[in-house]
């Protein structure tokens, strides 16, 4: 199918060993400048804790910054962990971006910990990690934005007031969560990049059950995957090998920085971790910008979605600009787009 695909970016602020969180948060910065102004439609910030190798643990701070270094591009959280937070809190806090840039930012919410369930815990004493109170938040998150909350005392308002309200979506690696996206009305991201396994019944059933909103008269779901694009096949194949090492190491519970290529090129993978690798395959895409388009490309007809959100985890933050420099000329992008408002 001949379809029109918009690229967004999902940017982890990863930092690789031996740099900082400092650099980490200024090559975050320098990626959503680039990808302003190549066109591409939405940069997204995520919520991590208690890992040192990724530095993005507060994406409605990040994102001030983000919004206020570029001009036109969205800046949304992909996403805000709501369990971890207070519903209120979190509607205040995306008021504030809202009144600051008001038409620019999106509120992507996943009700996954973001790290380990005790920090979780830490984060916010009340949550109990269950689906009926993901489900309370996201009622009471409405609420705080329609201005309808309030108690026996009288109206509880989220502020400051604004006319408008930040693009709410619901990340989900899962079917159940994209049934919640229909039931509110919201957009939809699917998180290929996390699990590998996700089909493309996640987004029939979706736009299927979808019930229109103010913000979404009509369905709208985006694929989130990673994507390693290079000049050659031999530097594709760089890339993946030290992703492929990332994974393995994370699985086994080692969450150190990412290394270089130099560090693992004569490492040799066993069996078992050649399974892993397999499992994990349908997580990353990679190859040439003319392999990468057409994977993206067959990876949108089949899920029949029209936006593709790329996450790019490297050593070297040279490749991280090239990949995305790739992909924005494999897709054309430019700033005509017709997402600027949605």
């Amino acid at each position: 199918m001949n379809r029109k695909i918009n690229l967004s970016i999902l940017d982890q602020s990863t930092v690789s060993k031996g740099a900082t969180a400092s650099e980490a948060f200024k090559q975050t910065i320098a990626i959503a400048k680039l990808a302003d102004r190549l066109g591409f439609v939405r940069f997204w910030v995520s919520e991590h804790h208690n890992l040192a190798a990724i530095a993005g643990s507060a994406p409605e701070v990040l994102m001030v910054k983000l919004a206020d270094e570029t001009k036109r591009i969205r800046i949304g959280s992909g996403g805000i962990m709501l369990p971890n937070h207070s519903a209120l809190k979190v509607a205040e806090n995306f008021r504030v971006l809202e009144a600051l840039f008001p038409g620019r930012i999106d509120l992507g919410m996943g009700r996954a910990p973001g790290g380990d369930r005790i920090t979780s815990i830490l984060l916010n004493p009340s949550n109990d990690h269950s689906e009926d109170s993901y489900l309370k938040q996201l009622d009471y998150l409405q609420h705080f934005f329609r201005d309808t909350a309030a108690t026996q005392y009288g109206p509880i308002l989220a502020v400051p007031q604004t006319e408008t309200i930040p693009m709410q979506w619901i990340l989900s690696s899962s079917g159940g969560s994209s049934r919640i996206a229909a039931d509110y009305g919201m957009g939809l991201a699917v998180a290929k990049f996390i699990n590998g396994d996700a089909q493309p019944g996640m987004v029939a059933a979706y736009k299927e059950f979808f019930k229109p909103s103010v913000q979404f008269p009509q369905p709208k779901a985006a694929l989130a995957i990673i994507a390693l694009c290079a000049d050659t096949e031999e530097k594709a194949y760089q890339l993946r090998k030290i992703l492929d090492y990332r994974f393995i190491q994370m699985e086994k519970g080692n969450f150190e920085a990412l290394g270089d290529y130099e560090s693992i090129k004569d490492y040799q993978f066993s069996s078992f971790e050649k399974e892993r690798i397999q499992a994990n395959a349908g997580r990353v895409v990679s190859g040439t910008k003319e392999a990468v388009k057409e994977a993206l490309t067959k990876l949108a007809d089949d899920f029949d979605i029209d936006e593709i959100i790329a996450t790019t985890m490297t050593y070297n933050f040279e490749d991280r600009i090239r990949s995305f420099e790739l992909l924005s000329e494999a897709f054309e992008t430019t700033l005509s787009t017709t997402y600027t408002s949605a």
